[in-house]
């Protein structure tokens, strides 16, 4: 191919992409990434952020603790564990602390795929491709609903005969029961023994009030929800051949906690009155990851090893 013949077909590609792209309607990795103080969302999605925080205004602890959680997870993985490949389903946009960089910290060597099909995370996937010079990451552009595709390009990064840690990272209450089940199901037949689920779902178990009332805010925004309890989070597991691990299913903040600081918040301006100008959902980021309680948080994770 020529240099102009690249060219074209590099502006065709992003033609592509950009017309996938639906501002209109909220995604759910834009409108978590409005409550990580990201900047690739959308007013559509800042509204869905917004109507949920009203209905819950401390639910971005949700998904602060979420995060943290996948670190403190991948961390243990990486470093106690020996886990050396990772494929992260619904990644998300990228922000700091993305799976390979915990991991290639830890283990220079650590080779990651990442997958998501969102057009905005798309186009921001080189930010996910800054592997170290020891490891390898690499980026699909694929839906959780179409697990022989992951798995078959995944294959070209991972070697699914070796243990791999599939990560889930709150991304199963976007898809509905008849999808749901038989997709993990399908990841986890591939695992090799040795490999590991991470997992975090939200719930209507912990403060069912907080739960239903964002719940009902995404549904009205348009998106699929589903919030399932332990027992149906469980089956995830059980019904795969997977054992959890310590300290088993619980509250993400209580899932192995190490209390450090959160690296997104910003530190509180002295005269507070100077944030009584910013909406509600640009406060957070003045928040603290450490001021928790257990009626703030609604999602589940666990962490399980395939027998």
């Amino acid at each position: 191919m020529s240099h102009g013949e690249a060219e074209s077909s590099a502006a065709d590609r992003a033609q592509r992409i950009t017309a996938r792209i639906d501002t209109a309607r909220p995604h759910p990795a834009r409108v978590y990434d409005v409550f990580l103080g990201g900047k690739d969302n959308y007013p559509a999605d800042r509204k869905a952020a917004k109507a949920a925080l009203a209905a819950n205004p401390r639910g971005y602890l949700n998904v602060w603790h979420n995060r943290d959680f996948v670190r403190r997870a991948v961390s243990h993985l990486t470093a106690d564990v020996g886990i050396r490949q990772f494929l992260d389903v619904g990644t998300g946009l990228p922000t700091m602390e993305n799976v390979h960089e915990i991991a290639q910290r830890i283990a220079p060597e650590s080779r990651i795929v990442y997958v998501d099909n969102d057009p905005v995370v798309l186009t921001h996937a080189r930010a996910l491709l800054t592997s170290g010079p020891h490891g390898v990451t690499d980026y699909l552009d694929a839906d959780l609903r179409d697990p022989e595709t992951i798995l078959e390009e995944a294959g070209r990064t991972l070697d699914f005969s070796r243990p791999v840690a599939l990560v889930l990272a709150a991304i199963l209450h976007f898809v509905e029961d008849e999808a749901a089940f038989g997709v993990v199901a399908r990841l986890a037949d591939a695992l090799a023994p040795g490999s590991y689920l991470l997992l975090s779902h939200l719930t209507a178990d912990l403060n069912p009030e907080n739960g239903m009332r964002v719940a009902k805010t995404y549904a009205d925004s348009g998106l699929t929800f589903v919030l399932r309890q332990k027992p149906d989070i469980l089956r995830f597991v059980t019904d795969n051949g997977l054992e959890p691990v310590e300290p088993g299913i619980v509250p993400v903040h209580h899932w192995r906690p190490d209390h450090r600081p959160w690296a997104l918040s910003t530190l509180r301006p002295v005269e507070t009155d100077l944030l009584n100008h910013l909406d509600e959902i640009d406060k957070i980021r003045y928040g603290d990851i450490n001021d928790v309680t257990d009626a703030d948080i609604n999602v589940y994770g666990l962490l399980a090893r395939k027998r």
